[in-house]
């Protein structure tokens, strides 16, 4: 039969490569607004919030010449946890540093913008830090128990706080804090005992509870089940699920599953840059950058 539709257009015909014309790497167009922002480099999604915690606003940071976070605007919810994903050297970990400024410590780090916690400007010249890092307690990559005892580890900040008045009162807060991170039954007859001597997943918990001995409102973790076992894993996410109800708490993982599973809200990071934030269901099901898609279908990263 002869063909009357007229002679065809090989390049109408041919498919868009992913990117043009706004199309995302699934064929699904991306709303003009959104491309828009792309293109503008702005953050998609919901970066501010009714009661936030933290209130961050155009937050950059310099390593000597080299720019490590780029104009990020971010809020962080009271009693909800926070996931920053992204691949490596895409500025999470950067910005987790910067809410209790142990970017301080690196040589040549500089830090501009606003960071509010409740407020109160932490990046103001009077700020007490090691106050600040008492409000904003970190559990690291590697467990990184003090050489002490048990017992020590827990007490050492309170001690060094003056959060107790009685010998009474720190045993009963050691304890507490032990209970509260399910450890206390595993060590209540080796308190003496060394904290450097407890598995790995041990040790994470150990750290989580000596960071709660001093009555933080914001816990950050750095991806903190990256050196555990899958048991140990979920023993720390549960843990969380747990401390939300209490805390803010920000963690920068790897995983996607695992951030799925323990947050209420995810941010991506890529390059420096805040791409897209949001609720993590939406996030996860239905990203509005291409960028997020790409990373979260296993495109790059």
């Amino acid at each position: 039969m002869q063909d009357l539709s007229g002679p065809q257009d090989p390049a109408a015909a041919a498919p868009l490569p992913s990117g043009v014309l706004g199309t995302k790497p699934s064929g699904r167009m991306h709303a003009p607004e959104l491309l828009g922002a792309e293109l503008a480099g702005h953050t998609v999604g919901e970066t501010a919030l009714a009661d936030p915690i933290f209130s961050c606003r155009s937050v950059s940071v310099h390593y000597g010449g080299i720019q490590a976070l780029q104009n990020v605007t971010l809020d962080i919810g009271r009693a909800q946890v926070l996931a920053c994903i992204g691949p490596s050297g895409c500025g999470k970990s950067t910005f987790l540093r910067c809410l209790n400024r142990m970017n301080d410590t690196i040589v040549g780090a500089r830090v501009t913008g606003t960071i509010l916690l409740d407020g109160e400007d932490i990046m103001a010249k009077q700020q007490d830090v090691a106050r600040l890092r008492a409000r904003v307690g970190m559990v690291f990559q590697k467990p990184n128990p003090f050489p002490k005892s048990i017992y020590d580890n827990v007490a050492y900040g309170p001690r060094i706080h003056k959060l107790t008045r009685t010998r009474a009162d720190l045993d009963e807060l050691v304890c507490t804090c032990l209970q509260r991170v399910g450890l206390w039954n595993e060590v209540k007859d080796r308190l003496h005992g060394a904290g450097m001597g407890l598995s790995g997943g041990q040790q994470q918990r150990l750290c989580i509870a000596r960071a709660l001995a001093v009555q933080p409102e914001v816990i950050l973790m750095d991806e903190p089940c990256s050196a555990l076992d899958p048991i140990a894993s979920a023993n720390i996410e549960d843990l969380i699920e747990q401390l939300r109800a209490t805390y803010a708490i920000v963690i920068v993982t790897h995983s996607m599953q695992q951030a799925a599973r323990v947050s209420q809200r995810t941010a991506y990071f890529h390059l420096g840059r805040l791409i897209e934030v949001g609720e993590t269901d939406r996030l996860f099901t239905n990203p509005r950058h291409r960028l997020t898609e790409d990373y979260i279908t296993g495109r790059f990263g």
